[in-house]
Order: structure tokens, then C-alpha cells, then sequence
């Protein structure tokens, strides 16, 4: 059996990415172990004029929201949303909202190695640190660190980052995603089937479950 394409467009400021990842896998879980699916990461950055350093989290989410109050009560809405996905946020330990250009060209790297667990493994580990422990996954230390610990070599990783190998390829991918008209993420295609938002393992097992029949 073809392996099914899915396709998830991601940013890893964004909460409910890792959210619609976790349900996907929840969904994927369930599948016939022949009907393994074929997974691309593909970016793009909600903050693309971020400063390299990033942005004191209060002060940017006060202003892009209105209030810090407001902000602090869709965190609650996640975080409880998080839970029932079985994924830890922690808000109070986020102190900088990063620039995620450079996390972005680490999945570039991960995915050009062609281990896909890996670069899944990778994936998950860049939202925890950022989520679940408050870690700046805009720094290169960082991301190298995560990347040792899902099995890359850090004076491989660290190469890759210091230059700017993985820039064209994430500027080509965001540039294909705003022609598709990607507007919000997670987007997530799966098969032929294009599906927005965090949606739940039950209606992604459906979308699956037509791709399967769609690739036999």
C-alpha cells in the first residue's frame, strides 16, 4: 500500500499546533500498521517581524491582545484544552515570545537527514520546551540541545545553524503555503484532504481512513 501524505503547517508559537499534532498521532495510532502514513513538516511564522531576539512575552501579548488579563484567559482556554490531549502547558515559566525562523531551519535539517522518527521526535521536543518548560527555542544553544535529544549530532546541528543553510528552504516553503492560502495553522493535509485548526483525533482517523481508500 502508497503511504499516506500529510502534510502539517506549523508554527511552534502556536499553541494549537502542537495540540493538532498530538490528536494526528492519537488518530494514526489506530491505523492499520500497512497504512503508515508519510509525514512533512512544512513552516510558517505567525511573527515573521520578530526581532531575532525575540519580545518580552507580557509586554507583546498586552499589546497584540488588549490586555495581559485577556491573554492570561485564552492561555487558561489552551491549557485546559491541552490537558484532555494529555500535553503540559505552562505559560508561567514563558518569559519571551522568540523568533521561530531558526527552529524552523532545525525541522529543515531534521527532515533533509530522511529519519522521519527523528525528525517527529524533534518536532515534539520544540514544543514542550517552549510550552511545557518555558525555554528559549529561539537560541541556537537550545535548539541544539533539543536536537541531541532526539538523536541528532550537535556539531552537525550547530553547523547548520550558525550559517544560513535551511534559509531558502523555509522562505520557499512559506512562500508555497501563502500562495495555497494558508492564512492560520496548524493546516494540516492529509491526503487530498485539506483540514484547518486543531481539530479532533476522531475526525482526523475519518480524514485517514479516506486517504487509505483514496492511495490503495
Amino acid at each position: 500500500m502508497k503511504p499516506v501524505d500529510i502534510q502539517i503547517t506549523y508554527d511552534f508559537i502556536c499553541p494549537w499546533c502542537w495540540i493538532g499534532h498530538r490528536n494526528l498521532k492519537a488518530a494514526i495510532a489506530n491505523m492499520a500498521p500497512e497504512a503508515a502514513p508519510a509525514i512533512s513538516f512544512l513552516p510558517y511564522e505567525l511573527n515573521p517581524g520578530m526581532p531575532v531576539e525575540g519580545a518580552d512575552r507580557k509586554a507583546y501579548r498586552t499589546a497584540k491582545f488588549g490586555s495581559w488579563a485577556r491573554s492570561q484567559a485564552m492561555d487558561a482556554e489552551v491549557a485546559m484544552v491541552g490537558r484532555r490531549a494529555g500535553l503540559d502547558f505552562h505559560y508561567e515559566r514563558i518569559s519571551v515570545t522568540p523568533n521561530t525562523r531558526l527552529a524552523h531551519r532545525l525541522m529543515a535539517f531534521a527532515q533533509q537527514t530522511g529519519d522521519a522518527a527523528k525528525a517527529d521526535a524533534l518536532f515534539e521536543a520544540v514544543f514542550a520546551a517552549y510550552f511545557a518548560r518555558g525555554e528559549h527555542i529561539g537560541l541556537i544553544d537550545v535548539l541544539v540541545q533539543l536536537a541531541v535529544s532526539a538523536g541528532f549530532d550537535a556539531q552537525a546541528v550547530r553547523a547548520y545553524l550558525s550559517g544560513t543553510d535551511g534559509e531558502a528552504e523555509v522562505a520557499a516553503a512559506e512562500a508555497l503555503a501563502q500562495r495555497e492560502g494558508v492564512r492560520s495553522v496548524p493546516a494540516i493535509r492529509i491526503g487530498r484532504t485539506a483540514i484547518g485548526g486543531a481539530q479532533p483525533p476522531s475526525f482526523l482517523e475519518q480524514a485517514l481512513g479516506a486517504a487509505v481508500g483514496e492511495a490503495l
